[in-house]
């Protein structure tokens, strides 16, 4: 028993795709330590129980049924843990009932969300019920938005100590990756854009920079949608898919954190496609591209191969000007592909953060930078295959 609780993390949706990748990392990563106890959650316990088979965890591994259309399953399964950990999405269809018991049981929890307009709805529904209880609910512990929120947080913290400020301009440049979206990412997509179309509220939330710091409004912000020419790095840019999440999820923990990045701060993020006629043409190419919102897209429990996932990769750079106009320059990186092999390893480590390291973060709903900051960038460092680095 952990602190009158019977397990310290539950993986729900253990037997999707990402789930599985999830049980699989923490099973060779931490199932040696017999002071973690955790369990596998799911619709159906036969497919639990194959997925366990399969992966290679033991049968002293409990397996527990829970569904989103019952809520009393969820109710049950959140006062049995210290940390849920979630992979079932779009958390806009199936989200709101675990985080609802959660928030009341005073629950940890982790997802993957990218779904801003969601998430704002959780944070005005159950933000004050999780700071009663203590629960600390930290959204959007993978690829969006991990490298984008940590990076500008390391970056920041970087300027503070050898400037003595933070940089009130911060732009997010995605120079390599290699790997796929997830499904989970596609279904979400396809979701928030069918939500949008039925309910203008949600579509302005969609468009808002600020849709995640309720009270406050910063400055306009460089909404990129075309192709630019960067003459500071000689290269064309492209807009980013997932930017209208990541800078989103960054704004926010800016204001979580008393706005250390400044009330002023601007904050973009492109991808590099690279120099002259063919860097315009793959600039053109990307910006065009529909494929995650069409039906070529990943599905919901598909997923590529260990080895494509192996073989991925994705760098990000991180360039930031001073008020005085010194520049500063971070980077962060993953040794797998984005959308599965690095994000059920990230989501494990903030799980794993919040139960072990992170103990006197306080209740509320939030995101990772002011939640678990370098003690998640240290376990991300040491076990998660993930590079934080500070650039000439």
């Amino acid at each position: 028993m952990s602190n009158g609780r019977e397990f310290d993390i539950v993986v729900y949706g253990a037997s999707g795709f990402t789930g599985r990748l999830v049980a699989e990392y923490l099973h060779q990563q931490y199932g040696a330590d017999a002071d973690l106890k955790w369990a596998m959650a799911g619709r159906s316990e036969e497919k639990l129980k194959a997925v366990r088979e399969e992966i290679g965890v033991p049968d002293s591994v409990p397996l527990i049924s829970a569904d989103a259309d019952q809520p009393a399953t969820l109710q049950a399964l959140a006062a049995r843990t210290r940390v849920v950990l979630t992979t079932v999405g779009p958390y806009q269809l199936y989200g709101e009932p675990l985080v609802a018991a959660c928030a009341e049981a005073g629950t940890d929890y982790v997802d993957l969300c990218g779904e801003p307009a969601w998430m704002r709805q959780m944070i005005d529904a159950h933000g004050d019920t999780a700071k009663r209880s203590g629960a600390r609910i930290v959204f959007s512990c993978g690829f969006d938005s991990i490298p984008f929120d940590l990076g500008v947080f390391f970056l920041q913290e970087h300027a503070r100590k050898t400037l003595g400020a933070t940089l009130p301009r911060v732009k997010g440049r995605v120079r390599k990756m290699k790997g796929t979206f997830s499904g989970g990412t596609a279904a979400s997509l396809k979701a928030t854009l069918a939500a949008a179309k039925k309910d203008p509220k949600i579509y302005q939330l969609l468009v808002d920079p600020f849709a995640l710091t309720p009270g406050f409004s910063g400055p306009s912000q460089p909404e990129p949608k075309e192709p630019e020419y960067d003459d500071q790095l000689n290269t064309w840019l492209a807009p980013f898919v997932m930017a209208a999440i990541n800078t989103r999820n960054v704004h926010r923990s800016n204001a979580l954190l008393g706005h250390p990045y400044g009330e002023d701060f601007v904050y973009d993020e492109m991808v590099i496609t690279g120099p002259g006629e063919k860097g315009k043409a793959t600039a053109e190419a990307v910006t065009n591209d529909r494929s995650l919102a069409g039906d070529s897209a990943p599905k919901p429990g598909e997923g590529p191969s260990k080895e494509e996932r192996d073989n991925g990769f994705y760098d990000v750079l991180f360039i930031g000007e001073s008020a005085d106009g010194q520049i500063l320059k971070a980077s962060v990186g993953g040794d797998r592909d984005p959308g599965y092999g690095s994000t059920s390893r990230m989501i494990t480590e903030s799980a794993l953060c919040l139960l072990r390291d992170a103990t006197d973060t306080p209740g509320g709903i939030w995101t990772t930078a002011p939640a678990l900051g370098d003690r998640l960038i240290r376990r991300l460092r040491d076990n998660a295959g993930l590079t934080f680095q500070i650039e000439e």
